[in-house]
């Protein structure tokens, strides 16, 4: 019997993809500037003084505690933003956000009550399911708010760096000097060390260790004013030459999960880096959907602030500031 074939990644082309690449819109109003953002926080200290917790606009809340911080956004906030998306609470607490494609195809995105995701996957006409995320059992009993404790003993993992063994160019690909094929090289190729296991979202967006097993494509070229997350139009078209790429990638595995990192300079403060890099990394992510059709539900991002400077200085640096991706499917759980 032969196998029915998947739901392509890909949807229909819309018309917008006829207009000149900096005369396309986004679905989405221009992220909020960072003074604004800072204005809008509501904080709190837990735990006698031990832990920070700032909730922004947006469905995000960063979390402060022994050395650590992190930042955690609503996964169902950008699929909102789509034009005939819908959002429903279900009887067992899980929210569910849909958009349905013009080719009948839905893709769901399930949150728990913290907005984080448990499931993303897209179901055909003919009622088939396509998982792409499949994140329930791994975070179903761990509360965000509770402590940046509980959610670290969650997915801790201790791993060394990886031995890499091909040329740095090819491990960490700087955008602006690659070719299409060096592009794909590095979305497409397996983790450069064997894994000893599958992991969860989770674990794979809070080590470094466990992402540094994939190979990296620091868009050096793409600019952000200070304390600004927009990208100009006139930058769009810097990003064709990716989106081609990701489209050719998703061409070959609709299920692929592509990973953008916001990051920043060590000037500010740790926490209003954070939060700008986060939303850094889901305004390339809103651009490449709205702007290149690249499918939303194949996206993740997350925010590092000045974590993981590629320049060690506490100063200003242009190379620190900085939109990266990589692939991570191979390091998800597998889907059920």
């Amino acid at each position: 019997m032969t196998k029915p074939p998947a739901v392509p990644a890909l949807p229909p082309k819309t018309q917008q993809i006829a207009v000149p690449i900096e005369k396309r819109t986004l679905t989405a109003p221009p992220p909020p500037k960072l003074e604004f953002i800072k204005k809008s926080r509501e904080q709190q200290v837990e735990d006698n003084g031990k832990r920070l917790v700032v909730k922004e606009p947006n469905g995000r809340t960063i979390v402060k505690q022994d050395n650590r911080i992190i930042i955690h956004q609503n996964e169902s906030e950008r699929f909102t933003r789509l034009p005939n998306a819908q959002t429903h609470r279900r009887n067992d607490g899980v929210v569910e956000t849909f958009y349905v494609r013009p080719d009948g195809v839905r893709v769901v995105t399930e949150v728990d009550s913290g907005g984080r995701l448990l499931r993303r996957y897209r179901r055909a006409p003919d009622g088939r399911e396509f998982v792409i995320i499949d994140n329930r059992r791994f975070v179903r009993n761990v509360a965000i708010g509770v402590g940046i404790t509980a959610l670290a003993v969650a997915v801790a993992i201790n791993l060394p760096p990886p031995r890499v063994v091909i040329p740095r160019e090819r491990y960490i690909v700087e955008y602006e000097r690659a070719t299409p094929d060096d592009i794909y090289e590095a979305l497409s190729a397996p983790p450069v060390e064997r894994l000893e296991r599958a992991y969860s979202l989770e674990e794979v967006r809070y080590s470094y260790a466990l992402r540094q097993r994939m190979r990296r494509i620091d868009l050096d070229g793409i600019t952000f004013d200070s304390g600004s997350a927009e990208i100009s139009p006139e930058q769009y078209p810097k990003l064709e030459r990716l989106a081609r790429v990701i489209l050719r990638v998703l061409e070959r595995n609709p299920e692929e999960v592509l990973l953008i990192e916001g990051h920043t300079d060590a000037v500010g403060s740790d926490i209003d880096n954070l939060s700008l890099s986060d939303r850094r990394a889901e305004s390339v992510a809103q651009v490449l959907t709205d702007v290149f059709q690249i499918p939303p539900e194949n996206l993740v991002t997350q925010g590092y602030g000045e974590q993981h400077l590629k320049i060690p200085t506490q100063g200003p640096e242009r190379l620190n500031r900085r939109v990266a991706l990589r692939r991570i499917s191979p390091l998800l759980a597998e889907r059920q």
